[in-house]
């Protein structure tokens, strides 16, 4: 199982995340971005709100939306830090 460490905005639907074992990916969302949760996403200024919350290891909005890091994870490709 993956944790997120980190969490920064790169642009549209895109972030970069820095996970447990150290390793940076980034991930785009705007192909996952279904659902009554995640409609507010689809605005680019809520999407920049982004933040990791430590308790429950992922990245969450303001609206509660978060996905599973493992989810992101396996979406996610390798950048160099």
């Amino acid at each position: 199982m993956h944790w997120i460490k980190d969490v920064n905005y790169i642009e549209k639907y895109r972030l970069k995340l820095k996970f447990e074992n150290n390793e940076v990916k980034e991930v785009d969302l705007e192909k996952h971005l279904n659902g009554t949760v995640f409609e507010p996403l689809k605005d680019i200024n809520f999407f920049k709100k982004v933040s990791l919350n430590s308790d429950i290891d992922t990245i969450v909005w303001p609206n509660n939306a978060d996905y599973s890091p493992d989810f992101l994870y396996k979406i996610g490709k390798p950048v160099n830090n």
